[in-house]
């Protein structure tokens, strides 16, 4: 532990004592502000590619190099209007020593004993933790971005050719049983018309009064253990109540049932997975894809964050 002495006095604590309180002031103010700014430019610069994040460093420490000098020179003319002599402050030639000096603090004495406040070191350290925190989803953003991209151009290519597109449903929970909703009013002269709310009940019925032929795909897609087929049955019950009445995620269990209850061909397509046909032997033979009034939907694993998504595809000169 060092002794304390008379001059030992902490930057705060001398900017209530002496004559020179108003200079003592506007000094630490100036110090605090540079010292806040070097932090929100280091957390700026954190950001961008390594590239950008080295060249934005480089920029960081010219600035910051040129506001401390321009700091210096303005407080050492206060030093020579106090009586302080310049070789009093700049034997170490940095930032600390004029503090001190002007605080009435005997620089010499200081200089081996100066270190960063524990704030100081716990505000860069948080700075610094915030920084690479916001890098990690900016880099997370950007993958899924990505991700989105490369599944769109793919989804893209397969459509394209076939003179199809896609028109896009609002992602909301119901987004599968909309996207059918949409299907259906293409061709209102072939299809009988269901709203999306009663497209969820047909599609509950027909699971419930065919739960022998579901269940087994239900626990294959692990939302229950196997233990009791009791116990099975009755929480496959209640997923179709929430089927029925909720805006639970739809997929291929409720697609299963709807081409079924509606008697009709389903195609999925996907940039992300080979394509899914479902209820086949409801095609009519003998159409092209896109005069046959088969639904028609696209799968997107990487729409949103949030989850997956279903939309409807048309033919281009349906939009």
């Amino acid at each position: 532990m060092q002794e304390k002495s008379s001059s030992s006095i902490s930057p705060r604590s001398w900017m209530h004592e002496g004559p020179q309180n108003s200079n003592n002031e506007g000094l630490w103010k100036d110090v605090a502000d540079l010292q806040n700014k070097e932090i929100a430019l280091k957390k700026a610069a954190a950001k961008g590619s390594k590239a950008e994040q080295k060249a934005k460093k480089k920029k960081v420490e010219e600035d910051i190099s040129q506001l401390m000098s321009q700091l210096k020179a303005r407080h050492s003319e206060e030093l020579a209007s106090l009586g302080y002599k310049n070789e009093d402050v700049t034997g170490e030639n940095n930032l600390d020593n004029i503090v001190m000096a002007i605080a009435g603090i005997s620089v010499k004495k200081s200089i081996e004993s100066a270190k960063p406040s524990k704030g100081a070191k716990r505000r860069e350290r948080r700075a610094q933790q915030e920084a690479e925190r916001e890098q990690r989803i900016h880099e997370e953003q950007s993958k899924i971005i990505s991700d989105r991209s490369i599944e769109n151009e793919k989804l893209e290519e397969k459509l394209m050719p076939l003179g199809l597109t896609i028109n896009e449903i609002k992602p909301d929970g119901h987004c599968l049983y909309r996207a059918v909703e949409d299907q259906l009013s293409l061709y209102p002269s072939k299809n009988q018309l269901y709203s999306h709310q009663e497209l969820r009940k047909i599609a509950a019925a027909y699971m419930r009064e065919h739960a022998v032929d579901f269940l087994p795909f239900f626990l294959a897609d692990g939302k229950i253990e196997m233990d009791s087929n009791d116990l099975s049955l009755d929480i496959f019950h209640k997923y179709c109540e929430e089927v029925e009445s909720t805006a639970a995620w739809g997929g291929q269990l409720e697609l299963g049932a709807l081409t079924h209850c509606l008697k009709k061909h389903i195609i999925i397509f996907s940039g992300s997975f080979p394509d899914v046909e479902m209820g086949k032997e409801y095609k009519t033979e003998g159409e092209s894809i896109v005069s046959n009034p088969s639904i028609l939907l696209s799968y997107h694993k990487h729409a949103y964050g949030l989850g997956e998504h279903y939309n409807s595809v048309v033919p281009r000169q349906f939009k």
